[in-house]
């Protein structure tokens, strides 16, 4: 198959550890052919959506990791499958993205769905299954959101669109710069913020599970750094091997059949204790952990889900 992957520059990434790598990589050793683009590259020209770009070869070898080629210009209706892989923040521009890869359907298969990516974004879609979540407001108000916090005590408080644990705080129950925080948040974006109860047993990690068409293949824990509250590795969690509780498979057994009806192939669900608190659609990671870990290949899980539905 003819494969297109939108991301973020290939050149920084950290091959032992950046999941869209590792689904190149695996893609390439099925026989499928490749090709990169940035977001930015992607167009609607008059009928058709195009994307400036270069076909790609990936070897395990940090520095000389991709081989690219010429740039040019594609039709992105002429691949079988386009990856939607770029990061957060899930700003207009990422929406935008979205809209115009919706427009390959149904010849090209975009995964995940752009269209439920579009609707499902992380932090809203738990919003959906709140017997599995812990205390939460979505507010831009002050009042609103000094109101949640008297009734829980210590929250956290993060941007409604934001990701790996960037601008994430803890405030406990006599803290003071809620008020300060707000005017800071508020300030440069115009997002409604998110506050959670917060759970004391982010301590002992915070469980990534990953699922495949809607079925959880494993997962792994992430531990805060020391005097932190985040967990993500982007700010310094510490992976370690962990086995899914009866408690997970609880939770991926009520969201799973939705996932799988929306095209969501690949997602990464996050579970603090026993609450699920984020439902990871746009861009998640920890295939190349959880494969290290468990001595599974999520990579194949994956591409052998993605050629059935080509198929």
């Amino acid at each position: 198959m003819k494969i297109a992957f939108q991301m973020d520059p290939i050149g920084p990434v950290d091959i032992n550890a950046d999941s869209t790598f590792r689904i190149a990589e695996e893609a390439q050793a099925r026989g499928h052919e490749l090709f990169y683009y940035t977001p930015d590259k992607l167009a609607f020209q008059e009928g058709r959506v195009t994307a400036r770009g270069q076909d790609l070869r990936v070897q395990r070898v940090q520095g000389d990791h991709a081989i690219l080629g010429e740039m040019r210009e594609v039709d992105l209706a002429e691949f079988d499958v386009v990856w939607l892989r770029q990061d957060p923040p899930f700003d207009m521009f990422y929406i935008t993205t979205t809209h115009l890869l919706d427009r390959l359907a149904p010849g090209t298969l975009v995964v995940n769905d752009p269209f439920w990516v579009r609707n499902y974004p992380e932090k809203l879609l738990v919003l959906d299954f709140p017997d599995l979540t812990p205390p939460t407001t979505i507010a831009r108000d002050l009042d609103t959101i000094r109101d949640f916090k008297d009734r829980h005590g210590d929250v956290i408080l993060k941007p409604l669109y934001g990701n790996g644990g960037a601008g994430v705080f803890k405030l406990t129950a006599d803290d003071r710069n809620l008020s300060s925080l707000h005017e800071l948040f508020t300030g440069f974006s115009r997002e409604p913020l998110i506050v959670q109860k917060f759970l004391p047993d982010v301590s002992a990690g915070d469980k990534r599970v990953i699922l495949i068409d809607g079925e959880p293949i494993g997962a792994i824990n992430r531990v805060p750094a020391a005097g932190e509250t985040r967990s993500n590795m982007h700010v310094g969690g510490r992976p370690e091997k962990i086995a899914l509780s009866d408690r997970d498979r609880e939770i991926c057994a009520a969201i799973g059949p939705l996932l799988r009806e929306k095209g969501q192939v690949f997602v990464g669900i996050d579970v603090i204790g026993t609450y699920l608190t984020e439902i990871n659609v746009t861009s998640p990671t920890g295939i190349q952990e959880l494969e290290r870990f468990d001595g599974i290949n999520v990579a194949e899980r994956i591409w052998e889900v993605i050629e059935a539905k080509r198929a």
